[in-house]
C-alpha cells in the first residue's frame, strides 16, 4: 500500500488518472465547480490536483471518484478482490474443525490478523514534522472549500475525527464535517446516531472536557476506514490495517493521548467542552443533493496543528450525484456483504444501493428465498441493522435475478402484485433526510419481489390518444409505462398544494397504471431519469408521500410547501453553483489544462430553483 497521500496521487498520475491544474484557483466556489463538473464526467473523470491555491498547500479532490480509483486506493485491482480476501477469511476462521490438524492449520491465519492490528510507535511521525502551537495556531492558512453559494462558510471535508470512549478507553475514527468558524474554531457535526456523539455523551455526564484529534490524508485507506460503516467499539485502524495487509502506525498527538497515523499529512488537535452551548452550523450542501439546513452542534477548539513538510490537502466535493462519495458507497456494499451475511442475514447473496439513493435513501438486494415471509425477516433484519437502519426504499428479489440492472428490476416491477407485496415500516432515518416532518425518523418502504417470474405475461396499459390537463396535472410522460408500469406526471407551474392523480387517471382513461411518480411542473424535460429516480427518493416520505390512487402506487415527489399538513417546516433548496462562478469557470476553461470543456450540471438545476437562496 501507500507510505503516504503524495505516493498515491504519483500511482494515479502515472495510471492517467490524476489532471493537474498549475494556474491560481480560489477555494472559494471554483474547486469545486471544476470538481463537480469532472465528477459527473463519464466513469467519474480524474482525480485533480489544484498545485495554486492561494495557500501553502495543494489540493487534491475526486481521488476516489471512480470505481478503479476507489480499487486503487485499497490497493486491489478489483473491489471484488477485497470482498473474497474477506468471504474467505470468515469462511476459514469460522468453519468447523474436526481435528486437532484443522485447528492447527489456523494458525498462520491468526498469525496473518495479528499483523493488521494498529502498532504504537515512539518519537513524532511524519506528520508531526511541522508544528503550529500558540499564537500559530491558525486554520485560515488550510485551503479548506467553501463549495457551494449558500453554505455557511468552508468546511473541512474528509477529516478523519478520532475520539475515545470515556468508560472503555475504545478508540473512534469517524468522518464528520467540520464548518470553520474562526482560526481556531469550528463546528463538529456528529449526529445523534454516531459514535462520536456518544463519546461526546459520556464526557458531558463525567463533567470532562472531550479531547479530540482530526487527521488529513496519509494512505487513502485510512480515510476509507473512517467512512465504513465498522460496528461499534470496533477500531477503523484495524479495518485499515487489513485493506492495507500491513499495520497500522500510531504515534502519541502533541497534547493528549490520543494516537493517530505517522503518515497522515495533518493533524488538528484539540477538544470539545460539553459544558459550553451548542453553536449554529450550517447550511451545507450536502451527499444528498440537497442543503442541510442550519443546526445546533458542539463547537471545536483547536489547540495545535501540525503537518507534513510535503502536505497535500485532501477534500472531497459533495451534492447532486453522481460525486465521488457514490464511489465510496460501492466500496461499502461489497466489502460489507460478507459481514452482513454472517451477522444480520445469511441468505442475502448481493447487495446493492444504487448512486441515486444518496447511500440511504435505495437498496435493492437479492435473496435465497425458501420460505413464507422470508423476504419479511430480511427487510426488518436488515433495517435493524448498522448504518442499514437508515435506508428508506428497499426492493426484495430473488436469487439469479440480476439486482445490478435497472432492465432487470423493471420486468420484475411490472409484474409485481401490489396487494401482496408492499412492506412499509417506521423507524429511524438518516438525520440529513429533508423529506420527514419528524428528524431522524420516517416511513420506510420496502416491494417484495421474490416470487415475481419476469416471463409473466401481462396486461396491455391503455393509454389515451390525447391527454388533458386536470386534477392539477400539467404534463404527461409514458416512456416508462411497457417496461416499469410507471407514468411520470408533472404538476402545474403554480405548484398547488392538491393533487388530484386518480381524476386526472381516470379523466384520461389510463387503464393497468401500477406506479405514479409526480414532480413540480419545472422539472419536465429537464432532468434525466437518473434525476428524477433520485428526487423521487430524496423528496420523499413512504408515510406521508406513498399512497394507493387509483390502483396504483403513487410516490409525489415534490418538493412539499414547508408547515403544509404533515410536511416538515422547512424544506432545502438543491445544491448547486452561483450563475456568476458558472461564468466564471467556463471562461477560465482553457487556462485549466483539463481538456475539451464540460458543461456546468448545475445549470439544468437553476432552470428548476431560479432563487437558490430562497427557501421552500
Amino acid at each position: 500500500m501507500y507510505h503516504n497521500l503524495r505516493e498515491y496521487i504519483e500511482r494515479l498520475e502515472r495510471e492517467g488518472e490524476l489532471l493537474r491544474v498549475k494556474t491560481p484557483v480560489s477555494t472559494r466556489f471554483e474547486i469545486a465547480e471544476i470538481t463537480d463538473r469532472m465528477a459527473k464526467s463519464e466513469g467519474g473523470g480524474k482525480a485533480l490536483l489544484f498545485e495554486n491555491t492561494g495557500s501553502m498547500f495543494p489540493v487534491v479532490t475526486n481521488m476516489m471518484g471512480s470505481s478503479r480509483r476507489m480499487a486503487m486506493a485499497l490497493g486491489v485491482d478489483s473491489l471484488d478482490d477485497i470482498a473474497q480476501r474477506i468471504s474467505s477469511l470468515l469462511g476459514d476462521a469460522l468453519s468447523p474443525k474436526a481435528s486437532m490438524w484443522e485447528k492447527m492449520k489456523m494458525l498462520p491465519l491468526l498469525a496473518d490478523v495479528a499483523k493488521w492490528f494498529p502498532q504504537n510507535v515512539s518519537g513524532r511521525g511524519e506528520c508531526q514534522q511541522v508544528v503550529w502551537q500558540g499564537d500559530d495556531v491558525d486554520l485560515e492558512k488550510l485551503p479548506l472549500l467553501h463549495s457551494w453559494e449558500c453554505d455557511g462558510g468552508a468546511f473541512v471535508t474528509l477529516p478523519m475525527v478520532n475520539t475515545i470512549d470515556p468508560d472503555t478507553g475504545v478508540r473512534n475514527v469517524g468522518m464528520y464535517r467540520m464548518q470553520r468558524f474562526d482560526k481556531r474554531t469550528t463546528g463538529m457535526h456528529w449526529h445523534k446516531h454516531k459514535t462520536g456523539a456518544r463519546h461526546y455523551d459520556g464526557y458531558k455526564r463525567l463533567g470532562e472536557r472531550m479531547p479530540v484529534v482530526v487527521c488529513l490524508g496519509g494512505d487513502p485507506a485510512y480515510t476509507y476506514a473512517a467512512t465504513a460503516p465498522m460496528p461499534d467499539n470496533m477500531d477503523e485502524y484495524l479495518l485499515a490495517g487489513f485493506l492495507r495487509r500491513k499495520p497500522v502506525k500510531l504515534v502519541k498527538a502533541l497534547t493528549c493521548d490520543i494516537r493517530i497515523p505517522a503518515d497522515c499529512d495533518f493533524v488538528i488537535e484539540g477538544y470539545v467542552d460539553p459544558a459550553e452551548d451548542k453553536v449554529v452550523e450550517g447550511d451545507f450542501g450536502d451527499h444528498t443533493g440537497f442543503y442541510s439546513l442550519k443546526d445546533l452542534y458542539p463547537r471545536f477548539h483547536v489547540t495545535c496543528i501540525t503537518h507534513r513538510r510535503d502536505a497535500i490537502y485532501p477534500a472531497t466535493v459533495v451534492g447532486v450525484p453522481p460525486q465521488e462519495d457514490a464511489y465510496i458507497a460501492e466500496a461499502t456494499e461489497k466489502i460489507f456483504l460478507a459481514p452482513i451475511r454472517l451477522a444480520v442475514q445469511p441468505e442475502v447473496e448481493d447487495l446493492w444501493m444504487p448512486l441515486e439513493g444518496t447511500a440511504h435513501n435505495l437498496a435493492v438486494v437479492s435473496i435465497a428465498n425458501r420460505y413464507e415471509g422470508q423476504s419479511h425477516k430480511v427487510v426488518q433484519g436488515l433495517w435493524g441493522a448498522g448504518q442499514m437502519m437508515f435506508n428508506k426504499y428497499m426492493i426484495v428479489a430473488s436469487t439469479g435475478e440480476n439486482i445490478r440492472s435497472f432492465a432487470t428490476l423493471g420486468r420484475l416491477l411490472r409484474r409485481a402484485d401490489l396487494n401482496s407485496s408492499i412492506i412499509r415500516a417506521e423507524g429511524v432515518l438518516d438525520v440529513l433526510d429533508h423529506a420527514t416532518a419528524t428528524c431522524g425518523f420516517g416511513g420506510k418502504l420496502a416491494i417484495d419481489l421474490t416470487g415475481v417470474d419476469p416471463q409473466q405475461e401481462v396486461a396491455p396499459i391503455l393509454e389515451p390518444t390525447s391527454l388533458e390537463p386536470i386534477g392539477g396535472v400539467r404534463l404527461c410522460d409514458t416512456s416508462l409505462l411497457a417496461e416499469y408500469g410507471m407514468l411520470l406526471l408533472y404538476a402545474d407551474e403554480n405548484r398547488p398544494v392538491e393533487v388530484d392523480v386518480k381524476l386526472y387517471l381516470v379523466e384520461n382513461g389510463f387503464v393497468g397504471v401500477k406506479y405514479v411518480a409526480l414532480f413540480d411542473y419545472q422539472a419536465a424535460g429537464v432532468m434525466t431519469l437518473s434525476d428524477l429516480l433520485w428526487l423521487a427518493m430524496a423528496n420523499t416520505d413512504p408515510r406521508r408521500d406513498v399512497e394507493f390512487v387509483g390502483g396504483a402506487l403513487l410516490f409525489d415527489a415534490r418538493s412539499k410547501h414547508p408547515g403544509e399538513g404533515d410536511n416538515p417546516k422547512r424544506f432545502p433548496n438543491v445544491v448547486m453553483s452561483s450563475t456568476e462562478t458558472i461564468h466564471k469557470v467556463d471562461e477560465r476553461w482553457a487556462e485549466y489544462g483539463l481538456g475539451k470543456k464540460i458543461e456546468s450540471p448545475s445549470r439544468r438545476y437553476r432552470k428548476l430553483w431560479l432563487s437558490p437562496k430562497a427557501e421552500w
